[in-house]
């Protein structure tokens, strides 16, 4: 087979599931009605973006103090000037970007294993999970964040680290996690230059290009990314509106004081919430995050409840906490780089959360490092020598079967109570 017919038939591939998750991320994308969870938030700050280029009270026409940058807000609101401030105009970038994202993930395994069934596998298994799904269909930033992230890790795949200091600059302009990143990337691509100097040897002049290489990996994932993040500020630098835009002649210590605040804020936010989860147990989905419930009149049973669930498909999770293990073996005895940074994004997107063990955190925080959690199991078929074929469909079944059992969960459809509880399979899912 040709090279270019190869990769025809990768996009072929690609975009087949890429336009399949479309379909289902709009299929009634308007339901429900509203802003749901923190929509009352980025939806409307989005529809202010578009309006003022900054953040403002639409009532008092006072700035508003937002705690997380704008980039992803920019995003949703994209969908909004596309279609008008309502359900679908707000949720619509979400769904674009979930489709995307569907995208990425097979060329991230294409890049990683070389081979069209794990490819495949791992574009199949995204494309299965629920909590990427409901994070396709609500106007949250994790969504975005989650896409830069995406770009950034490909793009280090192929060592194209101008492209990816460049996503990593937009994933911490979407939100402050995506920082955890941009430091564990750039300590790896640190790791990788030692590693090859190391096997040519520390002659002289290898320790001039080694140092020529040290000032160009710093400007790469140092000074690019900062510039990018503030660029993202424009509309609050363009405008005298923002907030505390003028708290100094200066509108770069204006923008400091800012984040200053921010800091301050997202340090002190400890106050309770009923669907707070420890990072403990994010993994084996032990308490997901309501985003929508009620109760309507018609389901065609006398009690009803219609529930959007930022649940994982729990097979898939729950398999994949058993592929995370496995795969930290391999890595730990046998040093494979396919395991090192599939860890290693794992590690920069998950770990940090507990040292805020204080903090009010939700579970679907994990979709920043899904994609990834994920491909400890494509990784682990990668190692089986027989019958790989037969594993992924049988298993793929599984996952499917047990995806289309909470779609309803997943999309907000009305149900009967009766069905709802069956659902609820821990009794902290409810």
């Amino acid at each position: 087979m040709t090279t270019q017919l190869r990769i025809s038939r990768d996009w072929a591939i690609a975009l087949g599931f890429g336009a399949l998750g479309l379909a289902l991320r709009l299929w009634s994308l308007g339901t429900p009605k509203g802003k749901i969870f923190d929509e009352v938030y980025y939806a409307t700050n989005a529809h202010s973006l578009l309006i003022n280029g900054v953040e403002l009270d639409a009532k008092t026409g006072a700035a508003e103090f937002i705690v997380h940058p704008p980039i992803g807000k920019w995003l949703i609101a994209l969908g909004i000037k596309a279609f008008g401030y309502n359900e679908f105009g707000w949720r619509f970038a979400a769904a674009v970007v979930g489709s995307i994202s569907i995208v990425l993930m097979y060329f991230t395994a294409k890049k990683l294993f070389n081979n069209q069934l794990l490819s495949v596998f791992a574009t199949f298994l995204i494309s299965v999970d629920g909590l990427h799904l409901v994070h396709s269909r609500i106007a949250l930033l994790d969504i975005f964040l989650l896409l830069f992230i995406q770009i950034a890790v490909l793009a280090f795949l192929h060592e194209k680290y101008w492209f990816a200091s460049i996503a990593l600059g937009l994933s911490v302009a979407t939100k402050w996690n995506g920082l955890y990143l941009l430091v564990a990337l750039a300590l790896l691509v640190l790791v990788v230059d030692y590693r090859k100097y190391r096997y040519l040897g520390f002659d002289r002049p290898l320790l001039e290009m080694a140092r020529k290489t040290f000032l160009l990996r710093l400007q790469q994932f140092g000074i690019l990314p900062v510039l990018t993040y503030v660029a993202t500020w424009a509309g609050w630098f363009a405008t005298s509106d923002g907030w505390d835009r003028k708290w100094s002649t200066n509108p770069l210590k204006s923008l400091w004081h800012y984040h200053a605040e921010i800091f301050n804020f997202h340090a002190k936010l400890t106050q309770s919430h009923p669907y707070s989860a420890n990072p403990w147990s994010w993994l084996i989905q032990g308490r997901p995050t309501s985003f929508f419930y009620e109760t309507p009149k018609s389901c065609g049973s006398t009690n009803c409840a219609q529930e959007v669930l930022a649940l994982g498909t729990p097979i898939l999770w729950w398999a994949a906490v058993l592929g995370l293990l496995i795969t930290l073996g391999y890595w730990i005895s046998r040093r494979d780089w396919q395991a090192e940074i599939i860890l290693v994004v794992i590690a920069a997107c998950y770990l940090p959360w507990f040292a805020f063990q204080k903090r009010t955190m939700f579970s679907f925080y994990a979709i920043a490092f899904e994609p990834f959690l994920l491909l400890t199991l494509v990784y682990l078929l990668s190692k089986v020598l027989q019958n790989q074929k037969q594993i992924a469909v049988l298993f793929g079944a599984l996952v499917l079967v047990n995806f289309l059992y909470f779609l309803p969960l997943y999309l907000g459809m009305p149900i009967s109570y009766n069905s709802w509880h069956d659902h609820m399979w821990l009794p902290s899912w409810i």
